[in-house]
């Protein structure tokens, strides 16, 4: 009886181990096909030359790497890339962190405060871009005629227009996008900090400021973590701003790399710069990643 039931034990998890794999079939199917099918196929781009169709020709080893890390316009958009993550992620985060605050005293109407507070986030990024698209315009957009009816001044500026202007704009676009999203997630981190602490702090005289810096801060520091490195990486990669508000324009001055990328490929068809740019955006999110999870476990050790 004894080995008749081991039998059949076995027999049985047997039959659960393949209905397992057998549900994890399409999973695997669409990490290959989505993931790794695309990454293999870039990579090996990288080290070929390319007709205009994509199509690999010879082999040319790092030939493609040398040629785009020669050459300085690159340089230049790797540098923007990097300032417009840095600015867009840092202001993210304190617009996020004052109005996660606001959000988290209690006073009347404060659920319909967040209902609405989350709208930006909650809608379509093209379709949020495209509506600040109107509002740059400078000839029926909402900022340049309130500025015109307020007397700032006759002659607004055309926004868009103009390098520094227009990447302004479209920085500040990403950080409005974005600052729901931040300012939810810390107020969910401040949510499930204990009232104790704070009803103790009260106890002993701590001011509001004290008690940000030693009870909330804290409280929040892995979420803070986190929900940074998730905003880096989405907003080094973020192409809608950019490209729907200028196009990288004007004369490519307000490009980042992943728009750069883009063009490459399917403006000016060459792919093989393309993936070389593509695989250097790869390896720098994943030194970023682990660097950041790396200080992170540390932590957690």
């Amino acid at each position: 009886m004894a080995e008749r039931a081991i039998i059949a034990r076995t027999r049985l998890q047997t039959r659960e181990s393949r209905l397992a794999y057998l549900l994890l079939l399409p999973a695997v199917a669409c990490v290959l096909g989505f993931m790794v099918y695309p990454l293999v196929s870039v990579g090996l781009m990288s080290i070929f030359r390319t007709n205009r169709l994509g199509w690999l020709q010879n082999f040319v080893g790092l030939a493609n790497y040398f040629s785009v890390m020669n050459d300085a316009e690159f340089w230049r958009v790797t540098g923007r890339s990097i300032l417009w993550t840095v600015l867009a992620v840092l202001s993210k985060t304190i617009f996020g962190l004052v109005i996660a605050l606001l959000l988290n005293v209690k006073y009347r109407g404060r659920k319909l405060a967040r209902m609405l507070f989350i709208a930006p986030w909650a809608s379509s990024v093209p379709i949020s871009v495209l509506l600040w698209s109107w509002v740059y315009n400078p000839q029926f957009g909402l900022l340049n005629h309130t500025l015109k009816i307020t007397g700032i001044t006759a002659n607004p500026p055309v926004w868009l227009g103009y390098p520094i202007s227009g990447f302004i704009a479209a920085i500040w676009v990403d950080i409005w996008i974005g600052i729901p999203f931040m300012a939810l997630v810390f107020l969910a981190g401040m949510q499930a900090i204990p009232e104790d602490l704070y009803e103790s702090a009260d106890l002993d005289g701590v001011n509001g400021f004290q008690k940000f810096y030693y009870i909330t801060l804290p409280g929040i520091k892995r979420i803070l973590q986190i929900s940074t490195l998730l905003s880096a990486l989405w907003t080094f990669n973020d192409f809608n701003s950019i490209f729907i508000l200028t196009g990288g324009g004007p004369v490519n001055m307000t490009d980042i790399l992943i728009t750069s990328i883009y063009k490459n490929a399917f403006v000016y068809a060459r792919f093989d710069r393309a993936a070389v740019m593509a695989i250097i955006t790869f390896i720098i999110l994943t030194m970023l990643s682990a660097v950041y999870a790396r200080h992170y476990f540390r932590e957690e050790d």
